[in-house]
């Protein structure tokens, strides 16, 4: 079990440095089962990510149902839930994503967008 778990923590850092090496975001949404709500947040968190980040994003989908490890790992404690992983610090944004401006500002893509500009 400690194999795998190194496993997946090399594969995340190499990931990691991968994006980074790329500018990609990380991000990471956090979903409970097939609900209409999940659904929802999955396009939302896909559309604004394409056109607001014109490609430079890789979006990971977690089913909290599924994969409770992984939401416990996150400290996961709503959905849907929205983190940042990369570039740092780590921003998570709870609730729907509907607010654009709101989605952004929290995430604080706009300024690490800029800096890196």
């Amino acid at each position: 079990m400690k194999a795998a778990k190194r496993s997946r923590a090399t594969t995340a850092f190499e990931k990691a440095v991968s994006a980074r090496a790329k500018g990609k975001y990380i991000l990471r949404l956090y979903v409970a089962g097939a609900s209409v709500r999940s659904r929802r947040a999955v396009l939302r968190a896909r559309e604004l990510c394409e056109s607001e980040l014109d490609g430079n994003f890789e979006l990971e989908v977690i089913d909290v149902y599924q994969q409770p490890i992984l939401a416990r790992n996150g400290q996961i404690v709503a959905t849907p839930t929205l983190v940042r992983e990369f570039p740092p610090p780590v921003r998570r944004l709870i609730g729907n994503l509907s607010n654009t401006a709101g989605l952004f500002i929290g995430l604080d893509v706009n300024t690490v967008r800029k800096s890196a500009l």
